[in-house]
């Protein structure tokens, strides 16, 4: 498949505070109008300044709850009335948790899964209902290798990136033919703030080669991207292990 030209139109990344988030929107930066959306927004200047040596025409600050999801229509329908049609958006935020701490405190448990999956199905629900009215748009999604075979060390994260990771899939089928294209990425472990103090993973990989290979992705408008790419062969065993032999597997 070969590349083809990103769609028109802001940057907009919900989650203005990821590591991950922003390697992406500095890569998709130059020329474009960048909206960082985030809790404390106004706290948000070194992230801001970053997009904007980036290359940036311009870049906002908004502020943005992905727990709020009451909100999210109002709030993602006044960037669009705001800044014009949203070109690429990407959905950065999430919570890693505490395993430990969710497997008997069932509020921390919930909390998790509101924000990594119930919060992100409602941002894409009213996301892929604006781009479909433009007639053009690309949205980012991160699942995550946790939830292609939920481990028991990491249960909780993992069954809320299996949601969303099923959640996705079936919207991209939904968009299919609507000229609005979703690219739903696949990383293993990820060296950066979120896993700072875990052990790295075998095959880890930075928050610089994730933004790499989902920008590939955009332009080669395919359907899903893991990171690294021989995650998707290794799983694609590890989906056959006994279960006695999978549920002592490390995170």
């Amino acid at each position: 498949m070969g590349t083809r030209e990103l769609a028109g139109g802001a940057v907009l990344l919900l989650g203005g505070r990821s590591e991950i988030g922003l390697e992406v929107a500095r890569r998709l930066a130059p020329g474009r109008e960048v909206i960082l959306a985030a809790r404390r927004s106004h706290d948000l200047e070194v992230e801001r300044m970053s997009i904007v040596d980036a290359g940036a025409r311009t870049v906002h600050t908004v502020e943005f709850d992905a727990d709020d999801i009451a909100g999210h229509p109002a709030l993602l329908e006044k960037i669009v009335a705001e800044h014009g049609r949203i070109g690429i958006a990407v959905l950065a935020f999430g919570v890693l948790g505490e395993q430990h701490r969710a497997e008997r405190d069932p509020a921390h448990a919930m909390a998790i899964l509101h924000t990594d999956f119930v919060a992100q199905a409602s941002v894409l629900t009213v996301l892929a209902n604006l781009l479909r009215a433009q007639g053009e748009g690309q949205l980012v999604v991160f699942s995550s290798v946790a939830g292609v075979r939920v481990r028991r060390a990491n249960y909780v994260y993992g069954s809320a990136k299996a949601g969303l990771d099923g959640f996705a899939g079936g919207l991209a089928d939904a968009l299919h033919g609507s000229g609005v294209h979703l690219l739903l990425v696949r990383p293993g472990f990820v060296i950066g703030r979120m896993t700072e103090g875990m052990s790295p993973a075998p095959f880890s990989s930075t928050p610089s080669q994730v933004a790499d290979a989902v920008v590939e992705g955009l332009r080669r408008r395919a359907g899903r991207v893991w990171v690294p790419r021989i995650l998707r062969p290794l799983f694609f065993v590890l989906r056959m292990l006994p279960q006695p032999i999978w549920r002592r597997m490390p995170r």
